[in-house]
């Protein structure tokens, strides 16, 4: 079993960062049960923040782990920051930690939030202890934690197949358009979005994408979950009705949902009937 170095920091801090898809296309399942997808993967820095620090006192537990800012669901076993501890844990023998998530953002909002802290904490792990594992070696670890965990470890604009695990760096001509990102109270889970997944005609390749005008993209991108959580939620496309009348160039749900997005040329004055709402806005 591998061993840490000797030479140890003692705390750090990182933000892991949410994301949003342009275009989300589900091609098949496959025999694995899982679905050979096709997207844009776009970071975006609404972000959590993640703090680990070396645990010195004696304890019969490895990992401490506390949060604050949104509850999060569920036990500490399925926490992925968790995970991602212990799947170092069994290869490298780690010391006991603790880890403290300020959890901002939102969840079962479609912006991968989960798992970016999941792949945020690999990297924290492989400085703080000085792993020195590549970027390839995170990556490849990431991808057992979650099928877009990967993707937070490069996290550059990706276009994304098979579980949204192979990954391929591109440009998109984004620069200086503004993005808004809206979500509601709502919290759609994966696993029912996928079982009522409403496949639509595939027309275009989102390879293309970086190529296409954006006047285009309302016509050309689409998202597969859009159907299932617009007929369980109508409220998500009165929201994506009302960003294009503010004058979206393309407004979409991202992910498997809630949160609805939309690109401007310029930035614009926040709603007041958005005050119910999570609101994040930045200029790309």
């Amino acid at each position: 079993m591998a061993q840490v170095s000797n030479k140890k920091n003692y705390l750090l801090i990182t933000y892991p960062n949410s994301k949003i898809n342009l275009g989300l296309k589900v091609l098949e399942k496959r025999k694995d049960g899982f679905h050979h997808l096709e997207s844009v993967f776009l970071p975006v820095p609404w972000c959590d923040a993640l703090e680990i620090i070396e645990n010195k006192k004696v304890t019969s537990e490895k990992v401490v782990f506390s949060s604050s800012g949104l509850t999060i669901e569920g036990g500490i076993d399925n926490n992925l920051c968790v995970k991602a501890y212990h799947l170092l844990d069994a290869e490298f023998s780690l010391p006991p930690i603790k880890m403290h998530l300020h959890k901002i953002i939102p969840m079962g909002a479609g912006l991968g939030g989960g798992s970016s802290d999941g792949a945020f904490t690999l990297k924290l792990l492989n400085d703080l202890f000085h792993l020195k594992l590549s970027t390839t070696q995170l990556k490849k670890q990431a991808a057992k934690l979650g099928s877009d965990c990967s993707f937070f470890i490069h996290n550059t604009p990706s276009f994304a197949t098979g579980r949204g695990e192979k990954l391929k760096s591109i440009r998109l001509p984004l620069s200086g358009v503004h993005l808004v990102i809206l979500h509601p109270p709502i919290h759609i889970n994966t696993t029912e979005a996928f079982k009522h997944i409403l496949r639509s005609p595939y027309q275009y390749s989102l390879t293309a994408l970086p190529d296409w005008n954006h006047k285009t993209w309302q016509k050309r991108i689409q998202n597969d979950f859009e159907g299932y959580a617009f007929s369980r939620y109508p409220s998500l496309r009165i929201l994506k009705e009302e960003l294009y009348r503010k004058g979206a160039f393309y407004a979409s749900m991202s992910g498997s949902g809630s949160a609805i997005y939309g690109l401007f040329d310029s930035k614009i004055k926040i709603a007041t009937s958005w005050n119910n709402l999570s609101v994040f806005q930045t200029t790309l």
